[in-house]
């Protein structure tokens, strides 16, 4: 006489119990926070972003000497975690919709590039500068350049506002 054997159809009950479970149990949005609310975005960052908007003319001579600065502010972009205030001056005039630049702020960025680069890199490494810039609508490739003042940054940024 032949003997077969069957599993235990109480493990093929509870296997099929867990399947139509998962097949029918609802769908529950992702917990992540996302970008939208001003409250997260300023939780991520620490600090309230500040802005301002003004004629690249108006701060040529700020811009030119934080991209003279670019190689040291590299080193301070990747050790911040925090910082008391984040302010992000739109120069609307420098944007490349615009025109670029003026020549004295195109040539040092010129002169700079690939330090310029390479703080762009580390402005994405930096989650918390990241996150500011990126909740201001602002592409990295438009930064031109990081100053460090106290215990803030000033981010000059050749890009028009959101929205504007």
């Amino acid at each position: 006489m032949t003997t077969t054997i069957l599993p235990d159809s109480k493990w093929l009950h509870a296997v099929a119990a867990a399947a139509f479970l998962a097949a029918f149990a609802p769908q529950t949005a992702p917990m992540a926070q996302g970008l939208q609310d001003p409250k997260a975005i300023d939780t991520i960052v620490g600090t309230e972003v500040h802005e301002e908007q003004t004629p690249a003319a108006a701060q040529t001579d700020a811009v030119i000497k934080a991209i003279d600065k670019t190689a040291e502010n590299i080193a301070t972009v990747r050790k911040a975690t925090t910082l008391d205030a984040v302010n992000i001056v739109f120069l609307p005039d420098a944007a490349v919709t615009e025109g670029g630049p003026p020549d004295e702020i195109a040539a040092k960025v010129e002169e700079h590039k690939d330090e310029i680069g390479e703080l762009r890199q580390e402005l994405e490494g930096n989650a918390m500068l990241y996150h500011a810039i990126d909740s201001r609508q602002i592409l990295i490739r438009d930064i031109l350049a990081v100053e460090f003042k106290d215990a803030g940054v000033v981010i000059y940024a050749a890009a028009k506002p959101a929205g504007g």
